[in-house]
């Protein structure tokens, strides 16, 4: 009888956590690109090529449409959660190639040095966010895996946004905790449920440890300057 009733405790408390996680993650962003995109955007100050535009419109959508599939979710309104779940699909194909048409432009401008470490941040940003998506979407009849994998993968998107706050201390921790906080709480509220916590969040963490620390080892080798002069020539 006692896990009969609270198993739907659990779940009860379980979901309206993915709606403040999802807020959570819009402020983060908002805070992060708020002196140089949002501030400017308010004031009527803001000065940016379309392509930019585009890329902010986007990648905003997304967590509009994150919040969109808590807030369905929690909800119980699971017909429109599976709806918008088959937009979002298309939807994160989309973000991907948007980010990545970005970050190369932008790297391609870039001075040698730093075009080259560009590119790497920007494909390893999509290669995060896309792995972890797919992983979603091919779990998404299994709700225990697809929801950490969603939470990971939209999690990965804000390290563009911390790496912005430049009123943070310079440390890694710090930031690299900042990042991955939507996935430490997920973590934490799950322990405190179920005293387990699931392996994708323990995935998550550690591929973004790794995109932390790895571009200024990779980006400087004549492997990857070869590759990325390549990439620069397909849009010179």
């Amino acid at each position: 009888m006692a896990a009969t009733v609270s198993a739907p405790v659990a779940v009860a408390v379980r979901r309206p956590v993915y709606i403040g996680l999802s807020v959570l993650m819009a402020v983060i962003a908002i805070v992060g690109f708020w002196p140089r995109y949002f501030g400017p955007l308010v004031l009527g100050t803001l000065v940016q090529p379309l392509l930019i535009h585009v890329h902010a419109t986007v990648f905003t959508g997304w967590l509009a449409l994150f919040f969109l599939q808590a807030y369905f979710a929690a909800t119980k309104r699971l017909q429109w959660h599976m709806t918008i779940g088959r937009i979002g699909i298309w939807y994160g194909g989309l973000l991907i190639l948007v980010g990545l048409t970005t970050g190369v432009l932008r790297a391609a401008a870039s001075p040698p040095g730093r075009a080259e470490q560009l590119l790497l941040v920007s494909i390893a940003d999509m290669a995060m966010f896309g792995g972890f998506f797919a992983a979603a979407i091919w779990y998404r009849k299994k709700p225990k895996i697809h929801r950490p994998a969603m939470v990971v993968a939209a999690t990965a998107l804000l390290v563009a946004a911390v790496s912005r706050m430049t009123f943070l201390p310079s440390s890694v921790p710090i930031r690299l905790t900042l990042w991955a906080m939507p996935v430490l709480i997920a973590m934490a509220i799950e322990f405190r449920q179920t005293r387990r916590v699931h392996p994708i969040y323990l995935i998550g963490l550690v591929v973004f440890v790794v995109r932390r620390y790895s571009p200024p080892l990779i980006a400087p080798t004549d492997t990857w300057g070869r590759f990325a002069h390549w990439a620069f020539s397909l849009v010179a």
